[in-house]
Order: C-alpha cells, then structure tokens, then sequence
C-alpha cells in the first residue's frame, strides 16, 4: 500500500521530487496536501517516542520568572490550585469548589499537597509530560509552591488564559469559528 517513504503512490507537482519524511517520533500529525501522511508511524515498538516523555516548557524552579503566579501560590495556593484543577477537569468541576477542597484538606491535615498531586499526574497524562524531577507526590510534598506555579505557567504557555476558567477559555476558542451569515429577511425553512 505505502511505500517505504511513504510518498511515491501519490501524484507530485511537475519537476518537484518528493521531500524525505521526517524522522518518526510517534506523535500523528495532519496529513499533507495530497493525503499522504507527514510522518509515517513506524511499526509498533521501533523509533516511538515513549509516552509521557514530553520535557516541561520550564523547570521547577523558575517559579521568579512569572512572579505573580508564584506570589499567587504561595499566598492563596487554593485559587492557584483551584485553576490549574478546573482546566485539568475540563470544567467538569468549577475553580470555586477545587479550591475550596484544597482548602478544606488543607486545614484539616496540612496536606492540601495530596490532593494537588493527583492533578500533577492527571496533567502529566494529558500533555504527555514528564516526571521530572522525582514522582508528583515528592514534587508537591517539598516544594508545593513551585509546583502549583510550574503547572499554572505550563498551561500558560499551552494557550489557556488561566483567570477564565475552562469555559471561558472555550469561549474564546470558540469565537474565532464564523457563523454562516443569515440571508437578508432572516432565516427561512
């Protein structure tokens, strides 16, 4: 069916030779103009990229370079937990109620950090992250902070606007689709 490039059964522009795949890394991409795949997948096991291998976009402890979210976390950790939780949910639940459990937990036992790690872990499944650099549960347990700031600045950079919550993030989203314009006198059946 494929051939081993993947590109010579399908039809080429005149004079073009057909551009060498680029080196399979297991993520599926679009496919290009003519339905070919960009990037073949290899078989099962050769050259995949292992899953939840994907580095942060900063590091733990480059908490100074967004030092509002930092004084965020380290101030009120519920609001900042209570976000990150919200997005991670896809607004299953809101910020308000991820926020006051946190709270909650915290006063009862001190370790709001029990439950923030579960949505550590639960982020790291969906983006495909690392556990770097110790398992979530130590990350949380020693440095809370940091941890809440690195998550909240992660899906920063992955387009979310944090202070609107997931459903105003969609919203957003959602408005860059046009509508079909209405015909002149209003809609007809």
């Amino acid at each position: 069916m494929y051939s081993s490039n993947g590109f010579d059964d399908y039809p080429q522009k005149p004079g073009a030779s057909a551009p060498p795949p680029p080196p399979a890394d297991g993520i599926p991409v679009q496919p290009d103009y003519y339905g070919a795949p960009n990037n073949p997948q290899p078989a099962a096991g050769l050259h995949a990229r292992p899953i939840n291998n994907v580095p942060w976009s900063s590091g733990l402890f480059h908490c100074f370079e967004d030092l509002p979210t930092c004084c965020l976390s380290f101030w009120c950790p519920c609001v900042t937990f209570g976000r990150i939780a919200e997005i991670v949910d896809n607004g299953t639940v809101s910020c308000a109620v991820h926020g006051a459990l946190y709270a909650l937990i915290n006063m009862l036992t001190g370790c709001g950090c029990c439950y923030s790690c579960l949505y550590r872990t639960k982020m790291r499944q969906q983006y495909q992250l690392r556990e770097d650099p110790c398992a979530d549960c130590l990350v949380h347990f020693c440095c809370e902070c940091c941890a809440l700031t690195q998550e909240y600045r992660e899906l920063e950079r992955r387009g979310f606007d944090m202070s609107l919550g997931w459903h105003g993030n969609t919203a957003m989203h959602n408005r860059g689709i046009q509508m079909a314009p209405v015909p002149p006198g209003g809609m007809m059946r």
